[in-house]
Order: C-alpha cells, then sequence, then structure tokens
C-alpha cells in the first residue's frame, strides 16, 4: 500500500509538472507602449523586436495596443500585459499609481540625454519668447517629450503656456504634431527629437517649409518597464536579450535601427527622479 501511495504520488507530481510546463509553454508574453505614434507604425516598429525576444524567453510574444497613455498604465499595472514602452512621465504616473510596484528595466543610450524640439512655419517665431500671443500643439497630455519637458522649458523661459500663449492643443501624437504645425492649424508644436528625425529622414516633412527653432535639454525619458513581481529568471532573460542586442551585427541591425537605439543599457526608478519633480513643478502630478 506504501509503495503504491508513493507511485501515485510521484505520479501525479510528474503529471503536475508536465501540465505546468505545458501552462508555460502556451503563455503568451504580451507587450504594449504608449500610443506616441500611428498604431501600424508601432506595430511595425516592434515586430522584429517581438521575434527576437520569441527566441530568447521561449514564450509566444504578442504586441498589444492601447489607446491612449493612461490605459498603458492600467493594462501593466492588471496585469493585462506584461510589459510596456513607457516615456519617462508615463512610467512615473505608473510607478505612483501601483506604489512602486513598476519596474523600469532597460532604456536606450540616447534615453539618458533625450530632447524635445520647438517647429514652426512661421518665419517671426525664432525663440521661446516670440510664442507669446501664438498658437501651440503639444503631444499627448502625459507624453514626457511632446508636453511635460516641453511645458516645464517653456516655464523655466517664465512663459506660462496656458495664460501667455493665444491657444494650445493636443494633437495626441508626435506626428500628428507635425501634421498639425504643417497644415497650419497650429502656429508652432513640441515634440519628441527622434520622431522628427525619422519624419525628417523618411521626407515626410519637408525642413524648408517646417523648421526647429528650438532644442531643450537632454533629460531621462523612455525605457522598457515590467511589474516588480515578475518572476525573476523571466526578468533577467529579458534584461540580458535588449543587452545583447548589437547594431554592429547584421542579425540585430533592423531591430536597433526601428528602436532608433545604438544600444540598449539598464535603468533604474531613480533615474527618473527629476521628471517626477517637473510634473510636480508643473502642476501635472498632484
Amino acid at each position: 500500500m506504501k509503495l503504491t501511495l508513493r507511485s501515485l504520488l510521484a505520479a501525479g507530481m510528474l503529471l503536475a509538472a508536465s501540465w505546468s510546463h505545458a501552462q508555460s509553454a502556451d503563455h503568451v508574453f504580451r507587450v504594449s507602449a504608449i500610443p506616441d505614434e500611428a498604431p501600424t507604425e508601432l506595430q511595425r516598429k516592434f515586430k522584429p523586436l517581438g521575434e527576437y525576444l520569441e527566441k530568447k524567453i521561449g514564450m509566444k510574444v504578442e504586441f498589444t495596443p492601447v489607446t491612449d497613455y493612461a490605459a498603458s498604465v492600467e493594462a501593466l499595472i492588471n496585469k493585462k500585459v506584461d510589459m510596456v514602452w513607457f516615456g519617462g512621465f508615463t512610467f512615473v504616473q505608473a510607478n505612483e499609481r501601483s506604489k512602486g510596484a513598476i519596474t523600469p528595466l532597460v532604456q536606450r543610450a540616447e534615453d539618458e540625454k533625450f530632447r524635445s524640439v520647438f517647429v514652426t512655419t512661421n518665419k517671426s517665431i525664432n525663440s521661446l519668447n516670440d510664442l507669446k500671443g501664438k498658437t501651440l500643439s503639444f503631444g499627448s497630455e502625459s507624453s514626457t517629450s511632446g508636453h511635460l519637458m516641453p511645458r516645464y522649458y517653456l516655464l523655466q523661459a517664465k512663459i506660462n503656456p496656458d495664460t501667455d500663449l493665444k491657444r494650445i492643443a493636443f494633437s495626441g501624437a508626435h506626428d500628428a504634431t507635425v501634421a498639425a504645425v504643417a497644415g497650419g492649424k497650429v502656429d508652432a508644436g513640441a515634440l519628441n527629437i527622434s520622431v522628427w528625425e525619422k519624419l525628417l529622414e523618411a521626407k515626410k516633412v519637408d525642413p524648408a517649409v517646417v523648421r526647429v527653432f528650438y532644442t531643450t535639454p537632454g533629460y531621462y525619458d523612455y525605457n522598457w518597464s515590467v511589474r516588480t513581481d515578475m518572476n525573476a529568471d523571466l526578468k533577467k532573460k529579458l534584461s540580458d536579450a535588449f543587452l545583447a542586442l548589437d547594431a554592429s551585427k547584421p542579425e540585430d541591425k533592423a531591430i536597433m535601427e526601428l528602436q532608433r537605439a545604438s544600444k540598449f543599457i539598464p535603468t533604474k526608478a531613480e533615474n527618473y527622479k527629476n521628471i517626477e519633480a517637473a510634473a510636480r513643478n508643473a502642476g501635472l502630478l498632484k
């Protein structure tokens, strides 16, 4: 009887292990990103990276688009997705909303000193001070590079966008901001320098018509974030996968070009303290 019971227990443990392995194999690792560009562009940018991560973590990887910045925060906190590409401000919001339960995993080297640009078609606008009495478009209200930091630097220049400008608008995305400026809907716009450079390279904007008149100082911005309670082994596999990407290797080149990254580096929550302070100073984080 003892032997039979031991055999049954062993068989039960083997079955449980097999079932657990099958569950793990069937599990989908879901990734999302703040919608700072068109959904089709975000999908295109992520596809090669997703295929690379699948091989590195041994799980199916799927990109799950969200409707707005707030939705990306809620999706990660509520375990609808496993990893999100956040802007610095969105990470701060997620970290505060989750009471410190979000961990920034890696960032591009470029994100240590990220910048925003102000663009215009108006020949009379050549400095931030020239924006007084004019119309301006930001990106999303929750965007670090499309709203928070441009607003911060306007305030630093003693320009209150809510009272000193004729009107402010929110386009929802960086490329939409450029379209609003180019189309004459606003006198100027503020956006992420990376998207601006990409639009120039793709010849989707004419620099003779739409030009940069101010570039901000550098600040910490984007990162890939996960929940702090993520399995440690999986977290390490993800981190190692990003850090192993090498732009000089032909097999990694397409990934890095689409991510507009020279390399990925580790990051930490402390890096975003200045973003948090800027948000509180601008009245965007209570």
